[in-house]
């Protein structure tokens, strides 16, 4: 092997003991059962995913769908020691769930800054894909801030590299050369000629992390809009049947409806106002709206510009919490 190459295996030990296989095991309820000899009522449903410790004294991250509907999974680390886990808590909406296992001196991954990462650096994934324990793929970075990797409306601004990832990768680490977490792989999207995969960056790993450590579950700040991407077509499109807007013929963002009682609706937004910018960061489409305003916080001013007709303004409103049926 090249000397060269050698910082891939120097990365992967360092990140390497710290990777965990989560083993969760869900009870489900059958319809049909105890009806005309049709099984047990309640089956269990086996799965498996990854995660990696983030403290020493036993907190480990790893994606929400892995541990979804159980709050008690078992945790096996690469020296062959396992360990009950407890849920304490998973957000969907961004794929980030925390699990704890009493233990010290536990090996612990380091965490990278994800803001740091761009596209053509070197990316290592590691992660327990079909049960194969602590399996090392590699590709690069394909891409950052994919906040339309999966439809509109996501909350999480992906990193996209083209290291091989499979469901069982799901919660395990993203790594860059010099062995530090930049993001967490979640196997959401099976491409027809694969080379697509996804990592939620660490640093927003981290913020909802804290907040599900601190108070049980995370926190994201609601505006209440409804929002469209706007093109030259659509704008035209409207302009010739609606009297209600007059839209310039650009790309953009527009807001279709404004939800009553809502922060946005306090703070005098209508449909038809062109979203420019929010929190000060330029937005071109719905999921950039969305991925800007949760970067804001909940009761903190967010300051939204918008063009209405032919002038602009800005506007400052409060975000609300988000509630799950929201």
């Amino acid at each position: 092997m090249q000397a060269g190459n050698n910082f891939i295996v120097n990365a992967v030990e360092k990140v390497g003991p710290a990777v965990v296989r989560i083993d969760t095991v869900k009870r489900v309820i059958n319809p049909l059962g105890g009806l005309f000899g049709g099984g047990p009522s309640i089956q269990q449903q086996q799965g498996q995913g990854s995660g990696f410790i983030t403290r020493s004294d036993g907190v480990i991250l790893t994606n929400a769908h892995v541990v979804e509907g159980t709050a008690e999974v078992t945790v096996t680390l690469p020296d062959g020691r396992s360990f009950n886990g407890k849920v304490l808590g998973a957000d969907p909406l961004t794929d980030i769930a925390v699990v704890r296992v009493v233990a010290q001196k536990l090996p612990v991954a380091p965490l990278g800054d994800s803001s740091k990462v761009r596209p053509g650096e070197w990316a290592i994934a590691i992660g327990n894909p079909l049960g194969l324990d602590n399996t090392v793929t590699v590709g690069i970075i394909s891409a950052i801030q994919r906040t339309n990797a999966i439809g509109e409306g996501q909350r999480v601004p992906y990193i996209q590299t083209d290291a091989a990832v499979n469901p069982g990768n799901s919660g395990g680490p993203l790594i860059n050369d010099r062995g530090q977490v930049i993001g967490v792989n979640t196997a959401i999207r099976q491409a027809p000629g694969a080379g697509l995969s996804f990592a939620i960056p660490i640093n927003l790993g981290k913020q909802i992390a804290a907040q599900i450590l601190e108070k049980g579950r995370a926190s994201h700040p609601y505006i209440g809009v409804r929002l469209q991407a706007l093109t030259p077509q659509l704008a035209r499109e409207i302009n010739a049947t609606s009297s209600e807007c007059r839209l310039p013929e650009i790309d953009g963002v527009v807001v279709v409806e404004v939800l009553k009682g809502s922060p946005a609706a306090k703070a005098g937004l209508q449909p038809c106002d062109l979203i420019e910018t929010v929190g000060g960061k330029a937005v071109k489409n719905p999921s950039e709206v969305q991925v800007a305003v949760d970067q804001g916080k909940v009761g903190q001013p967010l300051m939204i510009s918008i063009k209405r007709g032919s002038s602009s303004r800005d506007v400052t409103l409060e975000p609300a919490e988000l509630r799950s049926s929201e």
